[in-house]
């Protein structure tokens, strides 16, 4: 369910300090724990040090970014792949193959 209007998009005003004392350019990393933040487009062109739950993650914000949480660039579970014994054979027979 999305946040209502009036209330406006939640960003923590926290990181939102942090974004402002920031230079267009800078390449310094925003750490941050807070991944319910809306990107808003002061964001734009910054490095975010964005949290999985063990490190955090680098996500370069770009224009398209804008409304989206910076949750959804940082994934918090790794694939590791479907198959035991099968999927090997199978992934062994195609590499020979090339």
């Amino acid at each position: 369910m999305s946040r209502s209007l009036k209330k406006g998009a939640f960003t923590d005003a926290k990181l939102l300090q942090k974004v402002s004392k920031l230079k267009p350019g800078d390449k310094t990393v925003v750490k941050t724990w807070s991944r319910s933040s809306t990107i808003t487009p002061g964001m734009v062109g910054f490095t975010f040090g964005v949290h999985n739950g063990k490190q955090h993650i680098s996500v370069i914000v770009v224009e398209d970014m804008v409304g989206h949480k910076l949750g959804e660039f940082s994934p918090t579970r790794k694939f590791q792949r479907h198959g035991g014994k099968i999927q090997k054979s199978l992934e062994g027979k195609a590499s020979a193959s090339k």
